[in-house]
């Protein structure tokens, strides 16, 4: 009987136990998983306004090579102006010959008094037809000189308006630059701070699918990053290396999507350690590329990857001064077999 009774109350105690569970706030997927989280949000936001910028940058140089072609444009009209100006300079030194040869013979008398005055009627006749045709050159070059001016007034007001348009436009997308390279900073700096929380925790947020744009590549190798400056080179001694550097260093702005030199396998993904957040990739020949410092990872481990392929985004973690891509090649998955990444791509039709 006893069984019997508490049955109905152990029963409500598992319903209750499982409402209070659904109804408990999600705090997100947990690290590992793959693609989701506040990770995500930043990575893509980073992704996005990585080529918003690279866009915006290209618009601006565009207005740029716009307005040097402006300024051609407008250094050629000026010379126009100006062939305008001495034009109707001239026309006003005609005018002004006219009308002192007028006033001199007499021009402002009306007829009447021309034949008054006049001994021989076919002189007066003479010289009537004479200041007729003076007065229609007269006319004719006032009317020169009006249209002259106007059309050095239009045309002045057409430059004018003309370089103000590419000044206002040019200005705007230096603003629009700016305000997303703003944008892009701390977006950035938002991405390596979790980054950084990965490598303390020594555990990945893990794959974060970012939007690639479609790219076709004729050589079956590409560079780990499209636009970079070379920095510490492979086999260079310093201060933050037990013995040589074993990679090739590419300063690149954190963020920057980084690519799978070729066909392979992901191999490792860690989170912990010098390298900070790293990928290790395994290739055809028994080569393997390892990506170190990085912010984010946009693949998981055992993935296949194609030549590339967004693979993650370059940053700062681990054991480094400063945003940068450590690429090395290496003859196994660990460190200890490296080979010259620089000479390695360079035989596979990448020059670096």
């Amino acid at each position: 009987m006893r069984l019997i009774r508490r049955r109905p109350l152990l029963v409500t105690v598992l319903l209750c136990a499982l409402a209070v569970l659904a109804a408990r706030p999600s705090d997100g997927d947990g690290v590992h998983a793959p693609g989701h989280g506040s990770g995500t949000g930043v990575s893509a936001q980073v992704a996005r306004l990585y080529e918003q910028a690279a866009v915006a940058t290209r618009q601006y140089e565009a207005g740029q090579r716009a307005a040097g072609k402006q300024r051609a444009e407008a250094q050629r009209l000026e010379k126009l102006l100006d062939r305008e100006r001495r034009e109707i300079a001239v026309l006003r030194e005609d005018l002004g010959r006219l009308a002192r040869s007028q006033y001199r013979d007499g021009g402002g008398l009306p007829l009447t008094a021309h034949m008054i005055l006049a001994d021989d009627p076919e002189e007066l006749m003479r010289g009537q037809r004479v200041f007729s045709q003076a007065n229609l050159a007269l006319d004719n070059a006032l009317e020169k000189s009006a249209r002259a001016e106007s059309r050095l007034a239009r045309d002045e007001a057409k430059a004018a308006a003309a370089w103000k348009k590419l000044e206002q436009r040019n200005q705007q997308l230096a603003d629009l630059k700016r305000g997303i390279e703003q944008k892009l900073e701390t977006a950035r700096w938002k991405l390596q701070g979790q980054a950084d929380a990965s490598v303390a925790a020594g555990s990945c947020r893990g794959a974060v699918r970012l939007d690639q744009p479609r790219m076709n590549f004729a050589n079956p190798w590409v560079a780990p990053v499209e636009t970079y400056e070379l920095s510490a080179s492979y086999g260079s001694g310093g201060a933050r290396w037990a013995n040589r550097h074993t990679g090739q260093d590419f300063a690149v702005p954190i963020g920057t999507p980084v690519r799978a030199v070729g066909t392979g396998k992901v191999v490792k993904v860690s989170c912990g350690g010098a390298f900070g957040i790293e990928i290790v990739v395994q290739h055809a020949g028994g080569y393997y590329t390892q990506y170190a410092h990085l912010a984010s990872v946009a693949v998981d481990q055992g993935e296949h990857v194609t030549p590339g392929q967004w693979i993650g985004q370059s940053g700062t973690s681990g054991n480094s001064t400063g945003p940068h891509l450590h690429f090395e090649v290496r003859v196994t998955p660990e460190m200890g077999s490296a080979v010259n990444p620089v000479s390695w791509l360079a035989q596979r039709g990448v020059p670096l």
